[in-house]
């Protein structure tokens, strides 16, 4: 038998947590265990449960989710943290993930990407809803003359954050400048990097390079 993510979520809203319950209760390898209705409580009830994963909502009344982190690091975390927000500031997502959480989700995505980010944190990967990803990815790029802005790919072989990677190594960003700009660690940043490679035969930085070149994810 498959063991059972156990998850916590945590929003000053009963009717999101219900909404998120009811889908989450579809996966037949998730648990919600159990919900906080404001900041004050959430620490000792993600201990009490036994979570794996909490879903934060950054608004939280009494404390808020920023508050509830800064416990977290203090007292060591109990369980991996998606923070869930109705913002995308990138100011406020930098400060999380620093803070020690390990994905972040706009409420409007969350619907849409909740299941897949659970999975990949639990997992240890750091998880961005495709917004917020193209967001982050777009703010490091933007002024790099050599980054093709008209870039649109549908790639068979590469997913959507395994390109952007390709195109910064390609672009000659280190990987402490990606990890530092992505806000990823930089163990993501080296696993993407050996991932891509073993994906597309290739052995070197060249070849990447080349493959970028070949399809139009750079300019020359």
């Amino acid at each position: 038998m498959t063991q059972k993510i156990r998850i916590h979520l945590a929003d000053d809203h009963q009717v999101l947590i219900d909404g998120l319950t009811n889908l989450l209760q579809t996966v037949n390898n998730f648990e919600v265990v159990g919900s906080s209705l404001d900041g004050t409580t959430v620490y000792d009830d993600v201990i009490m449960d036994n979570a794996d994963i909490l879903i934060l909502d950054i608004s939280m009344p009494k404390k808020d989710g920023i508050e509830t982190l800064k416990e977290f690091s203090k007292k060591e975390f109990p369980c991996k943290v998606i923070i869930l927000s109705s913002y995308d500031d990138l100011k406020l997502i930098k400060e999380v993930m620093k803070l020690g959480a390990k994905g972040y989700l706009t409420k409007k995505c969350a619907g849409e990407n909740i299941i897949e980010a659970i999975e990949a944190v639990y997992q240890n990967q750091e998880y961005f809803c495709d917004a917020v990803r193209e967001k982050i990815f777009n703010r490091f790029t933007h002024n790099n003359p050599k980054f093709n802005k008209d870039l649109y790919v549908m790639n068979p072989i590469l997913s959507a954050r395994e390109i952007e990677i390709t195109i910064l190594i390609s672009l000659e960003y280190s990987s402490k400048e990606i990890s530092e700009e992505l806000f990823i660690s930089m163990n993501t940043v080296e696993t993407h990097r050996k991932n891509i490679m073993k994906k597309l035969q290739i052995k070197s930085t060249i070849g990447l390079v080349k493959y970028a070149l070949k399809n139009n994810l750079i300019n020359p």
